[in-house]
């Protein structure tokens, strides 16, 4: 895996992508930005900024104002990789958000993805 294309990646442009992948399965992009305000702890105004500056993952992840308690509990297989055995903290987050997003466009119930 190499962590330092990971890093750069854009978080606007992975954004849109997330709201096709959870629309085509019939569920909102209010569904979706309500799973990345628990995760991060960003709300509404604060994750349009960071869209419109174009920060990368490592931005993202770095100025999250808190992320859950709960994150950790969010454990299984993500684009072949385990992802509680994923050492680098900021790929681990992003593999949390993609864990989420999958589980959110699967139909799971909003209750059991945010683990509270």
């Amino acid at each position: 895996m190499d962590i330092s294309r990971i890093y750069k990646l854009l978080f606007s442009s992975v954004y849109p992508l997330y709201i096709q992948k959870v629309e085509r399965k019939g569920r909102t992009k209010d569904e979706l930005d309500t799973v990345i305000f628990w995760l991060t702890g960003y709300n509404e105004t604060t994750l349009q900024q960071l869209i419109d500056q174009k920060s990368d993952f490592e931005t993202f992840f770095a100025q999250a104002p808190q992320m859950h308690p709960n994150a950790h509990k969010i454990t299984g297989m993500i684009c072949g990789y385990r992802i509680e055995e994923i050492e680098d903290e900021v790929v681990r987050k992003m593999r949390y958000m993609d864990k989420l997003v999958d589980e959110l466009a699967k139909g799971r119930k909003m209750e059991k993805i945010l683990r509270e």
